[in-house]
């Protein structure tokens, strides 16, 4: 093996091409393998103890968080570029700002757990298996999208993600979900994605608590540094475990920020200053934050992360070409899918006389 990168690197600095797979080579035998992060303590309710308040990075697993994390940004704003150029129409809601939750809360499940989700939801499918192109063909309902082009932003399913649900936070509902998860003891994890503002009211103005991690009441609870990639990953590990093990649900917080308005027809500056999000940018961005770490511990450089946005700017434009191009759903489509595995059936349309042949 030794003989082998010397080969390497005396081939390389006898004056032959320096092309950039070689280069990334003999970077990587620099880089650590792994770092031990300090994360911040969470605030616990009914809990004896919490997560840890270190963990361990490795460069396999910053790299692979890094470009999941410039894919949703990278996405996100190109879905506001595309909205605005009408290519999307009707309700959007993008995340980005929030990429640290999804990438983190799949960090620290597995493939097999499955994922109910809000509207802000682009992230999540993205995390749990669905690609790019998917993603946004179906933002701008094409054949090609993850639900073939009738779902839209707020409806997107994949393999045990069943996203995009219009009702959030209905206090009644949730109050209901809590007290029948703890009364038969569920194995499920409560997340309140604390961005905070409800729309476009803030959190102060519309709730006399915002200790959130506390309203399951007699579920227990944790509040979380949600900006910071592995601060939710050992927090949703540790709540993941905490169900796995018989202890019935538990309640997640996770403080974090949106960029964007509520939807594409919120600029979100009238009920919060430029300042704001402008100091949230630059003091507690998720990405800034994860390419801080991995420099500062060694677990890569500003060049091969410039090459990962580069690669990341290609796929999404690629995704996007795709998008607008890819044909629309054909009418007699429109009644195909409403249920799993059912023989063919007639459906009546708008008008009493049309009907269209409904097929699993």
């Amino acid at each position: 093996m030794r003989k082998m990168l010397a080969a390497v690197v005396s081939h390389v600095f006898s004056g032959a091409t320096q092309k950039p797979a070689m280069r990334g080579l003999l970077a990587s035998l620099n880089f650590s393998n792994d770092a031990t992060c300090d994360i911040k303590k969470c605030d616990l309710y009914r809990l004896e103890e919490g997560p840890p308040t270190s963990t361990v990075l490795t460069r396999e697993e910053a790299l692979k968080y890094y470009r999941s994390m410039q894919v949703i940004r990278r996405m996100e704003l190109k879905s506001d570029q595309m909205y605005k150029q009408k290519f999307i129409r009707g309700f959007c809601h993008l995340c980005d700002g929030q990429e640290a939750c999804c990438v983190g809360l799949e960090a620290g499940i597995n493939p097999t757990d499955h994922i109910i989700t809000s509207y802000r939801a682009h992230g999540f499918c993205y995390t749990r298996g669905l690609s790019v192109k998917s993603i946004l063909a179906e933002l701008t309902g094409r054949r090609g999208g993850c639900a073939k082009g009738k779902g839209g932003s707020m409806h997107m399913y994949g393999k045990h993600f069943y996203g995009g649900n219009g009702i959030v936070g209905a206090q009644g509902q949730v109050a209901e979900a809590y007290n029948i998860s703890a009364l038969w003891k569920l194995p499920c994890v409560f997340i309140c994605e604390n961005n905070r503002y409800g729309m476009g009211t803030a959190i102060e103005r519309a709730a006399a608590s915002t200790d959130y991690h506390k309203r399951g009441n007699f579920i227990p609870g944790l509040r979380v540094n949600g900006m910071d990639i592995l601060s939710v990953r050992e927090a949703t590990k540790f709540a993941a475990d905490h169900c796995r093990s018989g202890k019935g649900p538990i309640l997640m917080e996770l403080q974090t920020y949106r960029y964007h308005g509520h939807s594409m027809s919120d600029p979100g500056v009238s009920y919060r200053s430029r300042e704001e999000v402008h100091n949230m940018r630059s003091k507690s961005d998720p990405i800034m934050l994860l390419r801080e770490r991995m420099i500062n511990n060694n677990l890569s450089n500003v060049e091969e992360l410039k090459e990962i946005d580069a690669d990341v700017r290609k796929e999404v434009e690629e995704a996007a070409q795709f998008a607008i191009t890819d044909p629309e759903p054909t009418l007699d489509e429109l009644a195909h899918h409403i249920y799993y595995h059912n023989p063919p059936f007639e459906v009546r349309g708008t008008n009493k006389w049309i009907k269209y042949m409904s097929v699993s």
